[in-house]
């Protein structure tokens, strides 16, 4: 029974080796329009990932875009003999994840004595980069 769960540890071990993942907390941005720049580079290539957020006109896509080269530099720290892949373009966003963060509760002075509610939003993004697996042909 140990041999197996060591077996077995040692396979998760070599799948985490693969994959990077880089997270960026307390985003000043709220969620849902940080959403719509992660759905656009979702399951892309990185290289071209960076290349759409470097051109998208959305403000969220700035701090997108500099945790992405932060997934690349974990990615390379941690495949170092691996560097072809990226270039011949097999990594990829994997997953791309936008959480909820925490929300600053303001007040703000409306007519006829009442108080408005301002929520100010955060977010928190978890980016997992993967290698593509290669075509197999079956004949």
């Amino acid at each position: 029974m140990g041999a197996r769960k060591r077996l077995m540890a040692e396979r998760l071990k070599e799948a985490k080796k693969q994959t990077a993942i880089a997270k960026l907390n307390d985003v000043p941005t709220s969620p849902r329009k940080m959403r719509l720049v992660a759905d656009i580079v979702r399951g892309v290539e990185v290289n071209k990932a960076l290349d759409i957020l470097k051109y998208s006109k959305k403000h969220a896509s700035v701090s997108l875009e500099k945790l992405v080269r932060s997934a690349i530099a974990n990615w390379e720290a941690k495949n170092p003999d691996k560097s072809n892949e990226l270039d011949n373009g097999n990594v990829y966003i994997k997953t791309l994840m936008v959480d909820e963060g925490r929300t600053l509760k303001r007040i703000r002075p409306c007519p006829q004595g009442r108080a408005g509610r301002i929520r100010k939003r955060s977010n928190h993004i978890t980016i997992i980069l993967d290698v593509k697996k290669p075509a197999t042909v079956e004949e």
